[in-house]
This record gives structure tokens, C-alpha cells and sequence, in this order.
């Protein structure tokens, strides 16, 4: 008897079939006997927003160095060919994961014939118990070290669907020999494995590094005024929202390769940059703190030191003339179209209004008329996400946009 592939699936939503994709998928696999025998798991980029994030806290960041579930199809085959699937609530893992191989043209055996719930098993081993996993867990002594990260779910089901196999769920469900011989016997068809990595949370980390790091050291001709003027534009719209996101750090390395720009070019430029936000904060004769923190923020991101943004200050402040900058920071005129996708932490309604009350019109689709695009998460893989990026509109998080908004009223 081979035995069950407990699996855990994060989502972008509650729907298979239609929109929603995995996100996160992880098989732990358990003899019949209920000791596991070996786990995996992997991001899985949806090809889509993530959703929810709030729940599962995957960040796009990450997804976007992680395969689509067709790359790791063959890998979850093969963990799950000829084991009983098993999950908590297992309705909504079968179902996705019978939907992600049908849209890569297999019809897998993961049916209700071949599939134990946890929760349902627990149920009728401890009617009294939760049924969340969470408060399975908590009432069976089980550790569940990370709700919602699919491994930490898929190892804490396995220890469930042990203690349930040593009470001797036969008793309550009959058929469960029946499903394990079925899941067994029934033959999958052949999903070709592709050799494709894991990709874990956290990833971006170590991958992601800073775009001045990956400039080339200097280049052997002037800086044309063109690319100077271009460059400038790129870096004020990437810090609108003062964050730089992994799309953005991607669109700065990319230009700086367009017009070989090098680091000590970029540097001369950052400064210059600074000394214009410096000099636009003297103009009125003084500097508050907050000018100066922002400052100091906009260096830290840029990569210039805090003792260099001490003497631009200094300089700005016996010489306040206003250099060459674009002036399109903060800058909203009314009328201006905005778009918001992803599931944001607040009501979408309640954005709509907040950018109404400044002048802004909320749009439902992004077109080149479109200003800028407020996200759930800056590296959105929404299609709204994507075209933003293509027509160069600023993409900024619901944080950022609500700076922005604090600016336009002072």
C-alpha cells in the first residue's frame, strides 16, 4: 500500500476554474502507517494578483521568480500518483489541484473517490473539536508552526492524519480502505517532469539585489542631456511612493543598460537628484524635519550616504536656487484618471472616495490616459499591473498612494 500525499494549497482566491490559481503548493508524503516520508513544496506563480495576501502573506516579489504550475506539474505527479490525497478540507485542495492539471491538458485521478479530509475524519473521531486546522491543531496537540504557508499546513495535516490513523478511523468510515485501494490501483496519465526548482518564500531576498549594484562600473562618453533628462524622470516616477519595488529596481537596471549607463554616472546623478528635492525644500526658508527625513529616505534608496545628504543640505541652504529636476513627484491635476487592483486591505469604495475628494476619477481598466495605479502589492502580476508597467504609468502601493493624498491636501 503506498500510502497518502497530504496536500496544502494556497490561493489567490476561493474559486477554481474560473480566475483564482495556486499560489503555493506542498505535498508531504506519509506511509500507510502515517510516518511521513519525505515533502515538498514551491511558490507557484499564478499569472495573475495573489489575492488575499493579507491571509497567505505570499508576496509578488517572490512569485515572479517562481514557476507556473505547468513547470512543477510532472514533480507534483509523481508525489501524488497512486497515494490516497489527503488535506483539511480537502474539497477545496482537490479541487484546485484538479483544475491546475486540466489546464495543462491532464485529467488527474484527484476526485472525491480518491480523496480523506482531516476535517471531516476529525469530526467524527472529536465532534466537539474546531475544524479549522488552526483549532484542529490546538485541540489534538499538534504543532502548526505557520498557518497559511502551505509546507507548515501539509506537515501539520500529516500529523493529524497520523493520530486519526492510530485511533482507527475504519471504524467511523468505511470506505477509507476503499479510497486508499482506489488512489492506488487507478493509473495516472503521464505528465512529463521538468526539472524546474522549487522556489520558496523569501526568495526575492536573496535574487533581488539593489539596481546600482548591477550597473556597470562608469561608461567612456558623456551623459547626453536627453538620457540625463530620461533617467531623472525614471527615478522621480519609481519613488513617487517612495519604495522601490522589484519591477522597478528591473526597470532602472534595464535603462541604465539601454543608454550604458554606469555606476558613477548613476551616482552623479543621484546627487544632483537630491540636491534638487533639497533645494525645492529651502525654497520657502526652511527645513522641517520631515523634508529632511524624506531626504534621508530618498538617499537610502538611491545608495547615497547620510553624510552626503548633510552637505547637498548644507549646500542647498547658503545656495536655495532651484536645480533641474522633474516636477512631477506629487503632482496631481484634477481630472487625473487612477486605477486600483489587487485585494486591498481596505474596501475598494473607500479609495475611490479618498481619491474624489482630491479631484482624482477612479477608472476601471488601465489606457495610456491613466496617471498612475494604486496595487495591493507594488509588484502586482495583474494584467492591470502589467499594461501600467508597459505604458511607463507609476504603480504605487495603497501606503504610498496614501502619502500622496496627505500631500495633495497641505
Amino acid at each position: 500500500m503506498a500510502g497518502y500525499a497530504v496536500v496544502d494549497v494556497e490561493t489567490t482566491g476561493l474559486f477554481p476554474g474560473g480566475q483564482d490559481r495556486i499560489a503555493e503548493i506542498a505535498v508531504v508524503q506519509v506511509s500507510a502507517d502515517g510516518e511521513v516520508e519525505a515533502s515538498w513544496s514551491t511558490l507557484v506563480n499564478p499569472g495573475r494578483d495573489l489575492g488575499p495576501q493579507g491571509i497567505h502573506g505570499i508576496s509578488a516579489a517572490d512569485v515572479r521568480h517562481a514557476p507556473a504550475f505547468g513547470e512543477v506539474a510532472g514533480q507534483v505527479a509523481e508525489l501524488v500518483a497512486g497515494r490516497a490525497f489527503v488535506a483539511h478540507n480537502a474539497q477545496f485542495d482537490r479541487r484546485f489541484v484538479w483544475h491546475a492539471f486540466a489546464a495543462e491538458g491532464y485529467d488527474v485521478p484527484v476526485i472525491e473517490q480518491t480523496t480523506l479530509c482531516t476535517m471531516r475524519t476529525g469530526a467524527l473521531l472529536a465532534p466537539n473539536a474546531p475544524r479549522s486546522l488552526a483549532g484542529a491543531c490546538a485541540y489534538h496537540e499538534v504543532d502548526l508552526r505557520s498557518a497559511h504557508e502551505a509546507l507548515s499546513d501539509a506537515m501539520a495535516a500529516a500529523e493529524l492524519l497520523r493520530k486519526f490513523l492510530a485511533a482507527g478511523p475504519r471504524t467511523l468510515q468505511p470506505e477509507w480502505d476503499d479510497v486508499v485501494e482506489l488512489a492506488a490501483t487507478t493509473p495516472w496519465p503521464h505528465v512529463p517532469r521538468k526539472g524546474t526548482m522549487a522556489v520558496g518564500r523569501g526568495v526575492s531576498t536573496e535574487r533581488d539585489t539593489h539596481f546600482f549594484a548591477r550597473l556597470v562600473a562608469a561608461r567612456n562618453r558623456p551623459i547626453t542631456s536627453w538620457e540625463k533628462e530620461e533617467y531623472l524622470a525614471l527615478v522621480d516616477r519609481a519613488l513617487l511612493d517612495r519604495h522601490l519595488s522589484a519591477r522597478e529596481h528591473d526597470q532602472l537596471r534595464a535603462f541604465c543598460a539601454q543608454i550604458d549607463l554606469g555606476r558613477n554616472d548613476a551616482d552623479l546623478l543621484h546627487r544632483e537628484y537630491l540636491a534638487a528635492l533639497a533645494a525645492n525644500a529651502w525654497a520657502d526658508g526652511v527645513l522641517t524635519d520631515a523634508e529632511r527625513a524624506d531626504l534621508h529616505a530618498v538617499a537610502n534608496l538611491l545608495q547615497v550616504s547620510a553624510d552626503d545628504v548633510d552637505r547637498v543640505l548644507a549646500d542647498s541652504a547658503t545656495c536655495p536656487e532651484v536645480r533641474s529636476v522633474p516636477a512631477s513627484r506629487a503632482a496631481f491635476r484634477t481630472g487625473d484618471l487612477v486605477v486600483f487592483t489587487g485585494a486591498m486591505r481596505e474596501q475598494r469604495d473607500v479609495w475611490e472616495r479618498r481619491a474624489r475628494a482630491v479631484g482624482l476619477v477612479p477608472h476601471p481598466n488601465v489606457t495610456k490616459k491613466v496617471a498612475l495605479v494604486i496595487a495591493a502589492d507594488p509588484d502586482s502580476l495583474s494584467g492591470k499591473a502589467r499594461k501600467a508597467a508597459d505604458y511607463g504609468i507609476p504603480i504605487v502601493s495603497e501606503e504610498g498612494f496614501e502619502r500622496l493624498l496627505a500631500q495633495s491636501m497641505v
